[in-house]
């Protein structure tokens, strides 16, 4: 396994050791031993699994405390952009963010942890985002930050077409960086 540091402290960009022939391929997508002793401090509780067309966008997503999330995501069908935007008021990086195109292909994966905001965009036809969580989903402990605030300027890569992203009516109503309740 293949470990890179990103320029936002905690984030790791994750390169599991792949096994192929002709018969195609075999990884292990995760080993709590083999993580751990990568610096991986975390401890995965739920399992998700969304299914997006090309141009959805999902996110910019957190838990609060006590319902913090760390998340471990990765592609199995397709490909995203996907972005951590560091939300830790104290960090040197706070209000940062950085990316990374995730793919079956490539079959990179990302750890987010606590303290940060989530998302990301399908470049694919269709991609399935499968993703760790380190503590279960709670309505009242979510919260997010919209993609597009211009404070944290993240540079998505839309296709040609510019079209705008799809969201969902929630993602499309979620306040910017400053006018967010509830950082970390």
């Amino acid at each position: 396994m293949k470990i890179t540091k990103s320029r936002l402290e905690g984030v790791l960009l994750i390169e599991p050791d792949v096994f192929g022939d002709d018969r195609g391929f075999f990884m292990e997508s995760y080993n709590a031993k083999a993580f751990a002793d990568a610096g991986v401090d975390a401890e995965f509780v739920q399992d998700n699994h969304s299914r997006s067309s090309r141009g959805v966008l999902r996110g910019l997503h957190y838990q609060i405390p006590p319902k913090a999330q760390d998340k471990l995501v990765r592609v199995a069908l397709g490909e995203v952009f996907d972005v951590a935007v560091d939300l830790r008021r104290g960090s040197p990086t706070f209000g940062q963010w950085d990316g990374f195109v995730i793919s079956a292909e490539n079959k990179k994966q990302v750890f987010i942890p606590k303290g940060f905001a989530h998302g990301f965009l399908v470049l694919s036809e269709t991609a399935d985002f499968l993703y760790k969580c380190g503590d279960y989903y709670s309505p009242e402990h979510e919260r997010g930050v919209i993609w597009n605030d211009p404070d944290i300027g993240i540079e998505w890569p839309f296709h040609a077409e510019n079209a705008p992203p799809t969201l969902s009516r929630k993602d499309a109503d979620l306040p910017t960086l400053k006018n967010a309740k509830d950082l970390f």
